[in-house]
């Protein structure tokens, strides 16, 4: 989710399932996938990256996300037909700026992956501002790329809330060679108007943390909240840095508010504040607040009050929406020795079965990089453990369901799934 705060999504479930405490995101002519130059890898020995926060709030996160692939990758006894599969995990976040994508971190992993003739993947990042740090250095290698989490429109599209330049400044051998397995923030706008337009919503205010992420997602709330037959009220800004934002919610009228943007740019104070002035407004937020702690009281996020308020959208659906996913569920209990699953275990398995169906379709080529980013963009009616899907012409993944979150007990809990309207 998050920009040059390098965008992450966490979040707990309750419910179906309760995960530990940690911190939860196309030029049509230039979109076709393929070969983004990378060569082959001699022999028959190959190696799949992992770039993920493993530092911080999203540690736990992450790791559900790293098992979840390793699960898949034992499921088929790290082999895909006469090659060898080789796991590597790194850890794109440090101490300085641990629970997101460090930007010199994140281009030092993704160089790793370029200086190993045997890689065949890169799976990540977590962050969709960590993965406008890798993508480009991975395309001018060839590094087929796939992302378990991120939803930013512009790395994909030149959709509204993209920047200038976006997506192509991402692939300089301008051939596409990245894809993600959650739907876009096209989408979750879409999803978050949906459920204001259900709860009665007449007029939305919405605000932003002015990073890539929450410009962008406000953006596509903005549009999708005007087609839906509502009104787009108060509009402003949020500076991180600022100690409170009373002044400024004082503007807020509308009977609805949502604000993109994610934790760490002062989100809690602005709920708080907004809160406060409008008692009776509807609260909403983006996947960029959907952790604990935003969530959590007792970890330093809204009031139970506020929580009580508040609904979240997040591209991930709870366990009781995704039935394909009860066999990897019992074997993930199984191997790990745990009794719930995060949902994000599922989107990490999703991500390396991809990865390894991919190899498997490209066949005695499964060495040859440009040949496996072909197969990649090739993935059509695929039966993955989230849901049917195809992987278009610019990566994104044809799935569209987001599910709606609310806070019991602290936690963002799992609800139901949301059809956003088109």
């Amino acid at each position: 989710m998050r920009g040059y705060t390098l965008k992450a999504r966490s979040f707990l479930v309750v419910a179906c399932l309760v995960v530990p405490a940690v911190v939860v995101s196309a030029c049509g002519d230039s979109g076709s996938g393929g070969s983004g130059g990378g060569g082959s890898v001699s022999g028959k020995n190959l190696t799949i990256y992992s770039s993920l926060p493993l530092q911080g709030t999203s540690r736990d996160q992450s790791l559900a996300v790293i098992n979840g692939e390793k699960l898949a990758l034992d499921k088929v006894s790290n082999k895909v037909g006469d090659f060898k599969i080789k796991y590597v995990s790194l850890d794109d976040s440090t101490a300085q700026n641990p629970g997101t994508a460090d930007e010199s971190q994140t281009q030092q992993n993704a160089r790793k992956a370029i200086r190993d003739k045997t890689t065949i993947f890169y799976l990540g990042e977590f962050n969709s501002g960590g993965t406008k740090v890798s993508l480009p250095i991975l395309n001018k290698g060839g590094i087929p790329q796939i992302s378990p989490s991120n939803t930013y429109v512009g790395l994909t599209t030149d959709e509204p809330g993209s920047e200038p330049g976006e997506p192509d400044k991402y692939y300089p051998t301008k051939k596409r060679t990245y894809a993600r397995v959650v739907p876009r923030d096209k989408i979750q706008g879409a999803a978050l108007a949906t459920v204001m337009k259900q709860d009665g919503c007449k007029t939305v205010d919405i605000w932003n943390d002015k990073t890539t992420y929450g410009a962008g997602i406000a953006k596509n709330i903005e549009l999708s909240v005007k087609s839906q037959g509502m009104t787009v009220g108060n509009k402003a800004g949020t500076d991180r840095n600022s100690p409170n934002y009373k002044s400024a919610a004082s503007n807020v009228k509308g009977d609805c508010f949502i604000w993109g943007g994610v934790t760490g740019e002062n989100g809690v104070q602005v709920y708080k504040d907004v809160a406060a002035a409008n008692s009776t407004a509807k609260l909403y937020g983006p996947d960029g607040v959907a952790e604990q702690a935003f969530t959590d009281p007792k970890k330093g996020g809204v009031p139970a009050d506020v929580g009580a308020r508040l609904k979240i959208t997040v591209a991930t659906l709870g366990v009781k929406d995704l039935p394909s996913a009860s066999g990897v569920l019992d074997s993930f209990k199984q191997k790990y020795g745990v009794s719930t699953v995060d949902p994000y275990a599922i989107y990490g398995y999703e991500t390396m079965a991809l990865a390894l169906d991919v190899l498997k379709r490209a066949g005695d080529k499964a060495g040859d990089r440009a040949a496996v980013t072909k197969e990649l963009f090739n993935t059509k009616g695929r039966q993955g453990v989230i849901g049917t899907y195809d992987i278009d012409a610019n990566g994104d993944t044809t799935l569209t369901d987001y599910g709606l979150y609310t806070v019991k007990g602290g936690l963002p809990t799992y609800e139901k799934k949301i059809v956003a309207a088109k």
